[in-house]
C-alpha cells in the first residue's frame, strides 16, 4: 500500500498544474497573467498584495470575451475560484491606482494559480464522504487519470485539426502552382504567336 501511495504522490507531483508567481506592480499600472485552460476545469487562485498606503488595486478575472468571472475593487488578500465553460484563454489582471495622499512605491503581488486536480480540496471531500486516506488517494488518482485522458483527447483533436489544415494548405499550394504554370505557359505561347505575327507584318520573317 505504501508503494502505491508513493507512486500516486510522484505522479501527482509530476502532472499537477500549479503556477505561483510574484512581481512588483508600479502605481497607476496594469499587469495581467494569461492562462489557456480546457473546458470544465476548476481554477482557484490565492493572492496577496503588500501594504502600500494611499494605493488600491483592482483585481479582475475575465475570459477572452470580456466576461467578468471575479472582481475585487480593493484587493489585498483573498481567494477566487471558477469553473471554465469552454476552452479559452483567461486572464488575471491587477490594476494599481493612487488615491489621495498616496505614495508612488511599487506594490508586491503574490499569486498562486491552481487548476484541475490540484485545485480540488480533497480533505473536504474526505470529511463529507467519510473516506479513508487510501480512498482519498484513489479518488485523486481517478480524477488525475480522467484529466490526463481529457488532455490526450484534446491534443489528439488539435493534432487532427493541424493535420487537416496542413493537408488543405498543401492542396491549395499545389493547385496554385499548377495554375501559375498554366498561366506562364499560356502567356509564353501568346507571346510567341504575337511576335510571329508582328514580325510577319513587318516582313522580317516569312
Amino acid at each position: 500500500m505504501n508503494i502505491l501511495q508513493h507512486a500516486v504522490a510522484v505522479m501527482l507531483l509530476c502532472i499537477v498544474s500549479v503556477h505561483g508567481l510574484s512581481f512588483y506592480l508600479p502605481v497607476n499600472m496594469k499587469k495581467c497573467v494569461k492562462e489557456e485552460i480546457h473546458k470544465d476545469v476548476l481554477v482557484t487562485g490565492d493572492y496577496e498584495l503588500s501594504d502600500v498606503p494611499g494605493q488600491k488595486t483592482v483585481l479582475h478575472v475575465a475570459d477572452s470575451n470580456g466576461h467578468t468571472l471575479y472582481i475585487k475593487e480593493d484587493a489585498t488578500k483573498g481567494k477566487f475560484a471558477f469553473t471554465t465553460d469552454e476552452f479559452d484563454v483567461f486572464e488575471v489582471c491587477f490594476h494599481s491606482k493612487m488615491i489621495a495622499g498616496g505614495r508612488g512605491a511599487d506594490r508586491e503581488v503574490s499569486l498562486m494559480l491552481k487548476k484541475g486536480v490540484e485545485a480540488k480540496t480533497y480533505d473536504d471531500i474526505a470529511k463529507a464522504e467519510k473516506l479513508k486516506p487510501m480512498e482519498v488517494e484513489l479518488r485523486r488518482l481517478e480524477d488525475l487519470s480522467e484529466s490526463i485522458v481529457n488532455d490526450f483527447a484534446y491534443m489528439r483533436s488539435r493534432e487532427e485539426e493541424m493535420r487537416d489544415t496542413n493537408e488543405s494548405t498543401n492542396s491549395r499550394v499545389l493547385y496554385f502552382a499548377i495554375f501559375s504554370m498554366v498561366c506562364l505557359l499560356s502567356l509564353a505561347t501568346w507571346q510567341v504567336f504575337y511576335l510571329r505575327r508582328y514580325f510577319k507584318s513587318k516582313k522580317l520573317i516569312e
